[in-house]
């Protein structure tokens, strides 16, 4: 098992397959990207290599993460391996939902076990301007699909805005509610620079949304029942209703002590933290060393002694992570 210095037990792993998006929304990435070249991208079998390697040490829960997951060639053959593999007991995606219509039911066939698609609003034109040019009605397409291929579980991420799309949030819910979906919101993360809005004058708390919601629906905590490895929400249920609404709060309520996870980027950079730089680079030991999967578990060890207590976000100030949320991994 992996155990970092605070004898937390890493058994959860992001693992990114690219950096590259069919959309651009405002608080993940700048309007003009440069995406990376494609020869520094892990292969695909570089990345069931790590899978493999991961799952060797104990990860029970691999998460699939991009950019957008579902335009990386070879997807499907690489959820079909990571699916196979002995002592991995969840296998899940986060999408934006506009490619699901095509692929939701071989991914559910590849052994994904859960699903989460990024929903921010359910107006067309609020949809497009958060997105800077995303049609809603594919999602929308694409919820239908995920639903219709049986998922165990299918959650909707919202990252909330003040100004954006935090008045939305009760409709939010009862669309989730009434679809019996389960449904995440997000504090914003000051991952990368961006020029749309300030961060801190968007800034709006878990506790601000819970209490809105609450206005309509009686709210009761409830644990992450049946998650084998539970992440950083914090969830609670609506009576009369089999839903989840999960809080991930970075700033309100630090969820570090408990934290369970590590990131992989889609060049092959072990990640320790979300909001640190501690990383370890696993793409040179695949590529250069004569045994690339030793080197490979070497390497993950060793990095837990550096994982960090906890990140240190401020809204204030200029980010002092410079990646982008599509670079880190979702």
């Amino acid at each position: 098992m992996l155990i970092d210095s605070f004898g937390r037990t890493i058994n959860y792993v992001r693992l990114s397959v690219t950096d590259r998006c069919d959309l651009r929304c405002v608080y993940c990435m700048a309007e003009d990207m440069t995406f990376l070249p494609r020869a520094e991208v892990l292969s695909i079998e570089e990345l069931a290599t790590l899978g493999e390697t991961f799952v060797s040490l104990g990860v029970t829960k691999l998460r699939i993460t991009g950019g957008e997951p579902l335009i990386r060639r070879g997807i499907i053959d690489l959820l079909q391996r990571l699916g196979q593999l002995p002592g991995l007991k969840e296998l899940c995606l986060t999408t934006n939902g506009t490619h699901l219509p095509q692929y939701a039911q071989a991914i559910k066939d590849a052994g994904v076990d859960r699903i989460n698609i990024s929903l921010d609003s359910l107006n067309p034109e609020r949809f497009r301007q958060l997105t800077r040019f995303g049609d809603i009605h594919q999602v929308f397409a694409g919820i239908k699909a995920a639903q219709a291929a049986g998922f165990k579980r299918i959650k909707l991420n919202c990252v909330a805005l003040k100004h954006y799309n935090a008045d939305e949030v009760p409709a939010l819910v009862q669309f989730a509610l009434d679809e019996g979906l389960d449904i995440s919101f997000i504090e914003e993360m000051p991952l990368g620079r961006i020029d749309e809005h300030g961060r801190a004058a968007e800034f709006v708390s878990s506790d601000e949304l819970r209490s809105a919601i609450s206005e309509q629906h009686l709210l009761q905590p409830v644990f992450a029942k049946g998650e084998v490895n539970a992440g950083p929400a914090r969830y609670w249920q609506a009576s009369g209703y089999d839903s989840r609404i999960g809080f991930i709060s970075p700033h309100s309520n630090n969820f570090c002590s408990s934290c369970n996870r590590v990131r992989v980027t889609a060049t092959g950079r072990l990640l320790l933290c979300l909001g640190q730089e501690n990383s370890v680079d696993l793409r040179e030991a695949l590529r250069t060393s004569e045994n690339p999967q030793q080197e490979v578990r070497t390497r993950i060890i060793n990095a837990m002694h550096h994982k960090p207590e906890k990140h240190t976000f401020d809204l204030d100030n200029e980010p002092q992570i410079v990646r982008f949320m599509n670079m880190t991994g979702g």
